[in-house]
């Protein structure tokens, strides 16, 4: 159970992005220059979520896991536009790959470093109660 509870943000953000692709448009916004920024932040999100997702704990962040983290990131987004070339009025764009992956890689480093501090936040703050 706990598992599925470390996975539920990362899940529900997958969705989320799933059903924002399935929209046949989009906004004016998301169809002009800022559409790769939009894909950066929103795989950022899912590679920040994804890193929690695949560990047990704060202590247990690794770089396998975060190098697992970032290839599912990558994987979905490759997979988000697989399926938009499927949906009509929408098409499969390799430079939105190529955003997703990059936000995907920047979620995980962020996610890893704030992990990583937060552990040497907590192991000053459990050495101080001895």
């Amino acid at each position: 159970m706990a598992v599925f509870v470390r996975a539920l943000p990362a899940l529900a953000w997958a969705v989320l992005l799933f059903l924002v692709s399935h929209q046949p448009t989009l906004p004016s916004l998301a169809a002009s220059f800022w559409d790769k920024f939009l894909h950066f932040g929103a795989y950022a999100v899912l590679g920040f979520l994804l890193v929690p997702a695949l560990t047990k704990s704060a202590a247990s962040t690794t770089i396998s896991r975060g190098i697992l983290a970032f290839c599912l990131g990558s994987a979905y987004g490759a997979s988000d536009e697989f399926h938009q070339a499927f949906v009509p009025g929408r098409s499969s764009d390799v430079g939105d790959w190529v955003a997703d992956t990059l936000g995907a890689a920047f979620g995980v480093l962020t996610a890893m470093l704030f992990f990583r501090f937060y552990r040497a936040y907590l192991d000053r703050a459990y050495s101080r109660r001895r």
